[in-house]
């Protein structure tokens, strides 16, 4: 009976339909993890037992006995309980087997929950509308699989960076990321997507004051604000400001609505992102979801002004020891989307063509030599370092004082980073390829069948050529080390990344103060600084610390010494050895081995139901054959266990 067969037969089909339903359901959510090995929600397992019911309702009537209702024998009464228990046997082996095709199709947790669908559909809708723009843009600059008539006069590299540009501000900072990253773009590419800029209109400024209103509420009345911005990107803007009429201020306030376009764009390149690593071998060779992932979050960090007050806080005291001037922040003018900090009237580097050409060289390379100390400081010692350092956030005074803006992006290093990054400048001036090459297996992932001798003849190279002269200098040098380890199959943490990015675009902005600067020619002649400390009082700092460690081991070393002599002299010393020593090892055995043993069962109950179904004669139970009976159930298992190791290849385990 079909499930509209029983509505047209009035309540008590009904009850009875739905009854057979939420049966289904409950045994297929509660069964289908032990028996499959896949969890399955709730949402699934009624969508299965619908299509079970359906199925079933279909199929003829299977009952040749009908019951008497004025006269029901105990006989008639079992053969009925026989063919339901029959029937429903069946439908559960059904149900099983859609489960595992539907796991095939979209395994769990491919899809989203019902309540997201539910509840979600403006954020898809937003998102539908975003990337049918994005496409658009891309098809018109043809960049796309069905549009790729580039415009006169462009070459692919020039298409990808003015599509960016037009995209919007999540593109172009991403396109700025790839523009530090040599060892994934060829050099046209990098050259295009470093001119990425990001500018836009100003916003009008009672949008502008709504977001401040919100943001700051009475405290607003504090400040006498420009209406007129004196910086506009995609993100932010920035105007002018006195503070309780008498401090010179800067207020940086988020536009209206932006957080809310980056989200999206950043849920897109995810997106895209996932859908590449799977489909494309040199996408995870690269580890493009890592590096999309490492993107967003540092993007979103941007996004909230309260994590670039922190970095400020984090990097003021070791700046200013240093020399470099950060603006004072005002931290209870301070929220999510506004800061209001103390106003600089240095010169942007980018625009200080004039100033610097004006100032003396000694002055120049003074300031140059200030920057340079305590950038390394940052990264060599403090651990915490501005990573965007290019020459609009670096200002610089006509008495050569210099000043840095801008500390959304802030890259962080443990200990043991920081030593080895270290310890690579340093081999690179001491021309020891063993040493760089210790330093870089250290810094980065790589696993075992790594050409070690390989990579040491490599950085040679790289090392004499930049020793050399050649052209590039650092930067062009990171660039090159993090092209060889790609190569060879090891990845870059998201942090030695920025870190690097971090140097080669400092040598970039220092070479405007010192054309002929190099950034390990002046870490050499920095010697008695960040670099010359990890040769001297560092490294006896390191042993000081291993010895610390070590103390345990040590007072327990004699102690073990003597059981192991011991146990030789008495001839008790033993070795024991595990094949698989590896937990990932061993379960892959075990699962395989699991896998051979339900199909072997499956086979044996299957051949064994087909062999009592074609047995001719033998005893009969309330109308059926025993051998039947036998056969059936036995035939339930086999298939119950077929369906299992289909699915335990093809399925996502619980």
């Amino acid at each position: 009976m079909s499930f509209l067969d029983a509505v047209t037969r009035g309540v008590g089909g009904l009850i009875l339909g739905l009854a057979m339903m939420l049966l289904i359901t409950g045994l297929v959510a509660r069964t289908s993890r032990r028996v499959l090995g896949i969890q399955v929600s709730t949402t699934r397992a009624f969508l299965v037992s619908m299509i079970v019911s359906v199925a079933l309702g279909s199929l003829p009537t299977l009952a040749p006995f009908p019951l008497d209702p004025e006269n029901p024998s105990s006989a008639d009464l079992a053969t009925i309980t026989v063919i339901g228990v029959a029937i429903l046997l069946g439908a559960f082996v059904m149900a099983l087997l859609v489960v595992m095709v539907l796991e095939v199709i979209a395994p769990t947790g491919s899809m989203p929950p019902l309540r997201s669908l539910l509840t979600g559909w403006p954020a898809r809708v937003r998102r539908t509308g975003r990337y049918l723009r994005i496409m658009w843009i891309l098809g018109v600059y043809g960049l796309t699989a069905q549009w790729r008539v580039l415009r006169p006069g462009q070459t692919t590299a020039v298409s990808v960076r003015r599509a960016m540009e037009e995209i919007g501000v999540t593109f172009v900072k991403l396109g700025q990321m790839l523009s530090t990253r040599s060892d994934l773009l060829p050099p046209e590419f990098i050259n295009e997507l470093s001119k990425l800029t990001i500018e836009a209109h100003p916003q009008e400024y009672r949008l502008v004051r709504t977001v401040l209103e919100e943001e700051l509420g009475s405290k607003l009345d504090r400040l006498e604000i420009d209406p007129e911005p004196a910086a506009a990107a995609s993100v932010a803007q920035v105007h002018s400001a006195v503070l309780d009429e008498q401090h010179a201020v800067v207020v940086k306030v988020q536009r209206a609505g932006a957080a809310e376009q980056v989200k999206v764009d950043l849920q897109i390149l995810k997106r895209l992102a996932r859908r590449v690593a799977r489909s494309a071998p040199w996408a995870r060779q690269i580890g493009v979801v890592e590096i999309i992932d490492g993107f967003a979050q540092s993007v979103l960090e941007e996004l909230d002004y309260h994590t670039e007050v922190e970095n400020m806080a984090a990097l003021r005291d070791g700046l200013r020891t240093d020399g470099v001037r950060v603006p004072d922040v005002y931290d209870e003018l301070c929220t999510e989307r506004v800061i209001v900090m103390e106003r600089f009237d240095g010169t942007p580097l980018a625009r200080a063509g004039t100033l610097v050409a004006e100032l003396p060289v000694d002055i120049r390379r003074r300031a140059a030599d200030v920057l340079l100390r305590a950038v390394l400081g940052q990264i060599l010692d403090q651990g915490v370092f501005h990573a965007d350092l290019h020459s609009g956030n670096v200002l610089i005074w006509p008495d050569g004082q210099v000043g840095l803006l801008d500390f959304g992006s802030v890259g962080r290093l443990d200990a043991a980073a920081r030593r080895n990054l270290g310890l690579l400048l340093w081999a690179v001036d001491a021309d020891d390829p063993g040493l760089a090459t210790d330093a870089v297996l250290e810094l980065l992932d790589h696993d075992d069948n790594l050409d070690e001798r390989g990579l040491e003849r490599t950085m040679g190279v790289l090392i004499t050529r930049v020793r050399g002269g050649a052209t590039g200098g650092s930067l062009a040098f990171f660039q090159q080390v993090l092209k060889v380890v790609l190569e060879q199959g090891m990845s870059v943490p998201s942090n030695i990344t920025l870190a690097l990015r971090s140097l080669g675009s400092l040598e970039g902005t220092l070479k405007i103060l010192h054309p002929k600067l190099d950034l390990i020619a002046s870490a050499r002649d920095l010697s008695r600084g960040v670099v010359g400390d990890i040769s001297t009082d560092g490294v006896r700092r390191q042993l000081s610390n291993q010895a610390v460690r070590a103390l345990p081991l040590l007072t327990q070393l004699p102690r073990r010494l003597n059981r192991i002599t011991d146990d030789l002299q008495n001839g008790r010393f033993t070795t024991h050895m595990r094949i698989v020593s590896h937990p990932d090892d061993r379960d892959f055995l075990i699962g395989l081995a699991n896998q051979v043993v339900v199909a072997v069962l499956a086979g044996f109950a299957v051949l064994g139901a087909i062999l009592l179904l074609v047995t001719d004669g033998g005893p009969t139970l309330f109308r059926f054959r025993v051998y039947d009976i036998l056969g059936f159930l036995l035939g339930f298992a086999g298939l119950v266990l077929a369906i299992r190791s289909v699915a335990m290849v093809f399925g996502r385990r619980a």
